[in-house]
C-alpha cells in the first residue's frame, strides 16, 4: 500500500531574498539578484563578470565554531535553512524528527575551499594545507551528513551529486521513501555556494552570459538575445510527510507530492536530448496517473543557453502542445546549479497556492527555434491550478520531472 506524501515546511537562501515575503515580492516586481562581481574585474580570461549571490545571507550566531568546524559554506547554507523549515513545519523541537525523520540532499559539490585545499596537496606536494575537517568540507554528501549529524536525524540518509538535478532528485527520492513506507517524514533539498571555479568551467564552454554592463537583463530564458546562464548561490529544505501523520499532528501543508520521474539520457554528458526529456514528462504524468491536461503550470527548467531552451522547449510541446503556460525562474536568480530543482519546486509551491505565476523575467522576444509554448510574459498571471509540474536537466544526461497537487490546506 503507498501513502501519500505532503509538503509542511520550506525555507530558502537565494539571490531573491530569504523569507517567503521578500522572494515572492521581487518575483512579483520583476527584480532580479544578478550582479557584476567586482571582485572579478582583474582575473585573466575570464569573459564574464555576472553572478547571483546569496548577498542577504549571514550566518546566525548561535551557530558556534563546533558545531560548524564541519561545514563549508554549502553545508553551512543547507544546515540553516534546513533549520528554518524543520521550525516551519513546527518540527524543530520535536524529539521525534531523530527516529521518524531522514535526510535526501544533494549538491553539485563539496565545500570549494576544501576541495581547493585537496588540489593544492597535489600540486604542491605537501599536506600544508589539509586540515582534520578538509575531506568532511569536501565530500559531496557533506550537505546531507552535517544536517544528518546537526538535528541527530537517525533515519535513512539519500545523498544526491547530480549536478543541476541534485535538489529535484533528493525531493523525488524522498517522496518515494515515504510513499513506500520506508520513513514517515523527510528532509529534502539542495545547495549550491558560488564558486569561481564553476563559473569559470561556464565560461570557457561559452556557455555563460557576458551582458557585463547590464547584469539586470542578462539572464533571459527562452529570449532570442539570451547568450548563455548565470550561476546563482542557494540552498532550499523542504521537509516532506507522510499526510496522515501530518493531519494528525495539525501540520500546515502547503501541497502533495504526486508524481516523480527521473531518467538518463544515455547518450552525451553535456548535450541534451529531447526524448530524454518527453519521457521523464510522460514517466512523472504516469506516476501521478494524470493526462498532461491535467497540469495547467510548467516550471521550466530553461538556463537561456542556446540548445538547452531550445530542446527543452521541443520536448515539452511533444508532450503538452501550445496549452500550458510556462516559466522559468533563472532570469531573476541565475542558475543555482544543485540547488534550483528544490528551490524551484519551493517558488512553484507558493505561486500555486497564491493563484498568481511569475512570468519569464527579460523575455522580449522569444527565439524562433524555441517551440510555440504559452510563455508566461509581462507582469505574470493570475490563474488557479490544482496541478503543477517542475522540471530540471543536468549534465550527465540526468532529468527530473515532478508533479504537485494544490490541497484545501494550502
Amino acid at each position: 500500500m503507498t501513502r501519500r506524501v505532503v509538503i509542511t515546511g520550506m525555507a530558502a537562501i537565494s539571490p531573491i531574498g530569504c523569507d517567503v515575503d521578500t522572494m515572492m515580492g521581487r518575483l512579483r516586481e520583476g527584480k532580479g539578484g544578478v550582479a557584476r562581481m567586482a571582485e572579478w574585474e582583474d582575473i585573466p580570461g575570464l569573459q564574464t563578470r555576472l553572478a547571483a549571490p546569496a548577498e542577504d545571507f549571514q550566518q546566525p550566531k548561535l551557530m558556534g565554531r563546533r558545531q560548524t568546524r564541519t561545514m563549508g559554506r554549502v553545508a553551512l547554507l543547507s544546515t540553516v535553512t534546513s533549520e528554518w523549515a524543520l521550525s516551519d513545519a513546527g518540527l524543530l523541537d520535536d524529539p521525534q524528527i531523530q527516529e521518524k525523520m531522514g535526510v535526501a540532499y544533494g549538491s553539485s559539490a563539496g565545500g570549494m575551499d576544501a576541495i581547493a585545499r585537496m588540489g593544492q596537496v597535489k600540486t604542491e606536494h605537501s599536506l600544508h594545507t589539509l586540515q582534520a575537517t578538509t575531506y568532511v568540507k569536501m565530500m559531496a554528501h557533506t550537505c546531507a551528513a552535517n544536517i544528518s549529524i546537526y538535528f541527530k536525524l537517525t533515519g535513512r540518509m539519500i545523498p544526491t551529486s547530480s549536478a543541476c538535478t541534485s535538489g529535484s532528485q533528493a525531493l523525488g527520492y524522498a517522496y518515494e521513501t515515504i510513499k513506500h513506507g520506508y520513513q514517515t517524514m523527510m528532509l529534502a533539498g539542495g545547495a549550491e555556494e558560488l564558486s569561481l571555479a564553476q563559473v569559470g568551467v561556464f565560461d570557457i564552454m561559452f556557455a555563460y552570459s557576458t551582458q557585463n554592463n547590464r547584469p539586470e537583463q542578462a539572464s533571459r530564458p527562452f529570449d532570442q538575445r539570451r547568450d548563455g546562464l548565470v550561476v546563482g548561490e542557494a540552498a532550499t529544505s523542504l521537509i516532506l510527510e507522510e499526510y496522515e501523520h501530518a493531519k494528525a499532528r495539525g501540520a500546515h501543508i502547503y501541497a502533495e507530492v504526486v508524481g516523480f520521474s527521473t531518467n538518463s539520457n544515455g547518450t552525451h554528458v553535456t548535450q541534451p536530448d529531447a526524448l530524454a526529456m518527453t519521457r521523464v514528462m510522460e514517466g512523472a504524468l504516469e506516476n501521478a496517473g494524470l493526462a498532461p491536461e491535467a497540469i495547467g503550470y510548467i516550471n521550466a527548467h530553461a538556463t537561456a543557453t542556446e540548445i538547452g531552451d531550445i530542446i527543452e522547449s521541443q520536448a515539452t510541446h511533444q508532450v503538452f502542445g501550445s496549452r500550458v503556460p510556462i516559466s522559468s525562474i533563472k532570469g531573476y536568480t541565475g542558475h543555482t546549479l544543485g540547488a534550483s530543482g528544490a528551490f524551484e519546486t519551493m517558488l512553484s509551491t507558493l505561486m500555486m497556492n497564491q493563484d498568481w505565476y511569475a512570468p519569464n523575467l527579460n523575455l522580449i522576444d522569444v527565439d524562433p527555434r524555441c517551440a510555440e509554448l504559452n510563455y508566461i510574459t509581462g507582469s505574470g498571471r493570475s490563474m488557479q491550478h490544482e496541478y503543477v509540474m517542475n522540471n530540471s536537466f543536468a549534465f550527465g544526461g540526468v532529468n527530473t520531472s515532478l508533479i504537485l497537487k494544490r490541497l484545501p490546506e494550502g
